[in-house]
């Protein structure tokens, strides 16, 4: 069976488990559950602290394993990303009091606070910087006002957190974090992961596109499928009514709605929208 690692706690669970589900895998209703076996799709599921699986993985513990791109590189596993998810995204920022004159440039000698030491000292390694790194397990905006740190590394949202601390962020973003799917580096593909790409990729189209159906002059056709041509060109078929057509084609959810404006005002009528929740490209 193929064995992954799904996270136990924080924020990527729900959604883990939400796409899972949609891609047809059973998944866990008591939270209490370390374990579940899918026997008809011949999976094991094991539920993990997020910051363990990319070692669970690269060590060759289990198969895959879902995370945070942030928690993998700061793991420096044995790993590598083969899939982003679409959900849990994050930027990784430096941030400092408002009003200090710390910036990316000028980090020698200063102290920074952060719960992903690993990352931060690759991102130093690169900027040739020496830096003093204070490894907090969480909550390390408090750090500063606490008297431990001069800056702090962590994850960035809104930025909220952030500002009620009286922090401000500074300098490039380190790296821009989202779930992923994670495999030993060097193992060879096992047997499953195939189907569960296939099926882990249609779950992200469908978040991504919609369906659209209309009906259309023929004189209008070629001004409305240019505005929607889909993914490998629109299904038209001739209408009972002479002289129109049905289109159906894939288009971005994400502004569907001007565009069902933008091909009314193309002659385009009985325009349908279909929300799915799975497809095979």
């Amino acid at each position: 069976m193929l064995k992954i690692a799904v996270p136990n706690k924080g924020s990527l669970t729900e959604d883990a488990s939400a796409m899972l589900r949609a891609a047809g895998y059973h998944q866990r209703w008591d939270p209490k559950d370390l374990v579940l076996i899918d026997e008809a799709n011949g999976i094991e599921f094991y539920y993990l602290r997020p910051r363990d699986i990319a070692v669970y993985v690269g060590e060759g513990t289990l198969d895959i394993g879902i995370t945070g791109r942030d928690m993998l590189l700061d793991s420096c596993a044995n790993s590598r990303e083969i899939l982003a998810l679409g959900f849990g995204r994050t930027r990784f920022r430096f941030a400092r009091p408002v009003g200090s004159s710390v910036e990316t440039d000028n980090l020698e000698g200063v102290r920074i606070a952060t719960s992903y030491p690993g990352l931060v000292q690759r991102y130093l390694d690169q900027k040739g910087a020496t830096a003093r790194l204070i490894e907090l397990d969480g909550a390390v905006e408090s750090a500063i006002r606490l008297g431990v740190a001069d800056v702090i590394a962590d994850v960035v949202q809104t930025g909220s957190t952030l500002k009620k601390a009286g922090l401000e962020v500074f300098g490039e973003t380190m790296m821009e974090s989202e779930a992923i799917l994670i495999k030993r580096d060097d193992a060879e593909t096992p047997v499953g992961l195939d189907q569960l790409v296939r099926r882990l990729s249609g779950v992200i189209v469908a978040r991504d596109y919609v369906m659209v159906d209309f009906d259309v002059p023929d004189d209008c056709l070629a001004a409305t499928t240019a505005l929607a041509p889909g993914l490998e060109g629109p299904t038209v078929s001739p209408l009972a009514k002479t002289g129109w057509s049905a289109v159906r084609t894939l288009v971005p959810r994400k502004g569907h709605q001007g565009l069902m404006d933008a091909l009314w005002d193309a002659g385009a009528r009985a325009i349908l929208v279909t929300q799915l929740s799975a497809a095979r490209l």
